[in-house]
């Protein structure tokens, strides 16, 4: 769930793992490129096809990732990133575990917190931002989450109430 911790504990991982870390805020679809109803399909906003190309073929093959994250402030793609073969690969995001891409993955993680905390945490992250999080971006998220049989189709849940917190 979007300010469960997600980021934080890729971020733990890339420094205690030899891994990279992808993040699926990276394939969000220009606008040009969705469909009219894109907030009403689950992950209608994503790039699922450029995310299975670029990032988990080269990974599941052992090779270098290249691919060129989507900048949200131009809504275009930014300059390409290598990333170095590793033994291991974490994908980081909520639309992660669509069902179009779960089998290649050796391990899921569902990542959730209490609703109030993630207000909490939301609040604090965007500031008055939050509101798209109340009236778009979480419902959109909850839609995504009952379509793909999360938490209940990950291999793991991880509760982060308490944790990340200042």
């Amino acid at each position: 769930r979007c300010g469960s911790g997600k980021t934080g504990l890729a971020d733990l991982m890339g420094q205690l793992l030899p891994c990279r870390v992808v993040h699926m805020d990276d394939f969000y679809l220009p606008m040009a490129e969705r469909a009219a109803d894109w907030m009403s399909q689950p992950a209608g906003n994503m790039d699922l096809t450029r995310f299975e190309r670029e990032v988990l073929r080269p990974a599941q093959r052992g090779e270098t990732i290249v691919t060129r994250p989507f900048d949200c402030q131009t809504g275009s793609l930014g300059a390409a990133m290598t990333l170095p073969p590793r033994p291991l690969t974490v994908v980081e995001g909520s639309y992660s575990q669509h069902p179009l891409l779960r089998d290649a993955y050796a391990l899921t993680i569902f990542v959730t917190c209490p609703p109030d905390e993630q207000l909490r945490r939301l609040e604090r992250r965007e500031g008055a931002g939050v509101q798209g999080f109340r009236e778009r971006w979480i419902p959109m998220e909850e839609r995504y989450h009952r379509y793909a049989g999360l938490p209940e189709q990950s291999m793991m849940q991880v509760d982060t109430a308490g944790l990340f917190d200042a």
